[in-house]
């Protein structure tokens, strides 16, 4: 569900995955790609499916410095390379690999139907798979059971990487949840699709009717974006984030750990964030987690909220149990920094090189 860019230096890439039972850690040095964690698929790519407590050397994977971006999923790994060209590897039950097959793999492995086709960025769901191409063009594979491949007349997996038709104009940003997906255009339009977040959405929502982006199986325009301009988009297990070229951050989804920084259970429609949330800074760059958010300011300042009982926020919150929506007074005793609102890491202020932990629910 996450997903890291090389930074400009080209020091290191550091992702960490996790979703429910299934956590694993994929370091990938420029000089060593060194990966380590859970390992039930393979999805570290070292040929076996032991867990790896420490980080051991992969070999024969790919010439030493060409790692672009990296993701994983449920229990699936993908790596673009420099070249555009996309590794895969670990659980493949629904052809989340888009290797024309459905056994695990426990090597990374070029996903040869893709061979000659450039490789932008990739996102993995739970057990699908989205990949956007240089040119602008969306493809996916893997399950389809909750209308998460954008193809709502297709079969119910998919095991080669087939375009999205009907995203039509050129993507900039990909995203994927549990079980739904998004895209960002270059005119700033967002797009979602999969039926993941309706069951929730349903129940927390009571008596109101649900915007037509979550419960569509092809790329529905997500609505109350209209005034804005999106640069990129994100998702976590069961929310969804879209950042706008003006420095702003609107959320939507589940709000059950607190990751939208509201007061609602459930946002069927997005919500920005307020500024004074961030000190009033613009937002540069954000980060989603399974149940989390990181967001860095114009100034470098890095906030985190969400889940944090794992300790993924950084920092010491005021744990409780779920997220309950009654709103906290910060001058009652005991109130002190809430995990549902974004909080600044001084320790990480001007950092060029974010390492995202997801970890497990």
């Amino acid at each position: 569900m996450v997903e890291k860019e090389v930074g400009e230096d080209k020091t290191f890439i550091a992702v960490k995955t996790s979703v429910l039972q299934n956590e694993h850690v994929l370091k990938v040095l420029l000089l060593k790609n060194q990966p380590a964690g859970a390992n039930s698929y393979g999805q570290l790519g070292l040929g076996h499916k032991e867990d790896v407590l420490s980080a051991q050397q992969l070999s024969d994977f790919c010439k030493s410095g060409c790692i672009k971006r990296i993701t994983g999923g449920g229990g699936h790994s993908a790596v673009v390379t420099d070249e555009g060209s996309l590794f895969v590897c670990g659980l493949n039950k629904d052809g989340q690999l888009g290797l024309g097959h459905t056994e695990e793999v426990l090597y990374f492995t070029p996903c040869k139907s893709l061979l000659g086709c450039a490789i932008q960025q990739v996102a993995c769901g739970w057990d699908f798979t989205i990949i956007l191409t240089e040119n602008g063009q969306v493809l996916s594979c893997g399950s389809n059971s909750f209308g998460q491949l954008g193809v709502p007349h297709g079969p119910r997996r998919c095991v080669i990487p087939q375009a999205i038709e009907l995203l039509r104009e050129k993507v900039v940003s990909i995203a994927a949840g549990l079980r739904h997906a998004l895209a960002a255009t270059a005119s700033g339009t967002v797009f979602q699709w999969g039926t993941g977040l309706a069951s929730s959405g349903r129940r927390l929502c009571p008596g109101q009717t649900l915007p037509l982006f979550l419960t569509a199986k092809e790329p529905s325009t997500v609505t109350g974006l209209e005034n804005s301009q999106a640069v990129c988009v994100l998702a976590g297990s069961d929310h969804s984030a879209s950042l706008t070229d003006a420095g702003e951050l609107y959320v939507w989804g589940s709000n059950k750990h607190g990751q939208l920084a509201s007061q609602a259970a459930f946002l069927l429609l997005p919500q920005r964030i307020e500024a004074r949330c961030f000190q009033n800074e613009k937002i540069a760059a954000v980060w989603s987690g399974w149940t989390h958010l990181v967001a860095q300011t114009v100034t470098g300042k890095v906030f985190t909220w969400g889940r944090a009982d794992y300790g993924q926020l950084g920092r010491t919150v005021e744990t409780r149990e779920g997220w309950e929506s009654e709103k906290q007074d910060p001058s009652l005793p005991g109130s002190g920094p809430q995990k549902g609102t974004p909080s600044c890491l001084p320790c990480l202020t001007g950092v060029t090189e974010n390492a995202q932990d997801v970890v497990v629910r």
